[in-house]
């Protein structure tokens, strides 16, 4: 059973953890944070792109093994809309240079569903959206349920 009375101390001044591969705490580096999250999310792109799988294939691995590299990320990082749209032109790039997507195709449709006649690929701008406004409700919805938003809130408070 979790003690609810318990109280959340502070970690040291500067002080930051590492979760899930990203340093939480108060003194996080957003910027190189961001760097290197970008940089692993390209590394990722451009390791399926190298890899024998067709495209649809390839699509899917991309939404499986690279944006959750980032998604994990958009609660916690201060990300800019122009950052996010960098990270969007930079996978188009990556998928042109391999072939995959063709330079004088239609944007639009690399994102929209395979079965409504598009390529399927995750945008990164609509990941960031999502995962921003499912935490927004989940805050809203279950601030008086969960113990754990309770003991946050009241240490905010405080």
């Amino acid at each position: 059973m979790i003690d609810i009375n318990r109280e959340i101390q502070e970690s040291e001044q500067g002080k930051t953890y590492r979760y899930l591969g990203i340093e939480e705490g108060v003194g996080i580096q957003h910027q190189q944070m961001k760097e290197r999250l970008k940089q692993e999310y390209n590394r990722r792109v451009r390791m399926i792109m190298k890899s024998e799988l067709n495209a649809r294939n390839k699509i899917t691995a991309i939404e499986a093994l690279a944006v959750p590299v980032l998604r994990y990320s958009f609660g916690i990082i201060n990300w800019r809309t122009e950052d996010i749209k960098k990270i969007d032109r930079k996978t188009r790039k990556i998928l042109t240079v391999h072939k995959v997507h063709h330079p004088k195709a239609d944007i639009d449709r690399l994102y929209v569903k395979r079965k409504e006649g598009g390529r399927g690929l995750v945008q990164v701008k609509a990941a960031y959206k999502a995962e921003i406004t499912s935490i927004a409700e989940y805050l809203n919805t279950n601030y008086k349920i969960d113990q754990f938003v309770n003991i946050v809130k009241s240490y905010e408070s405080t």
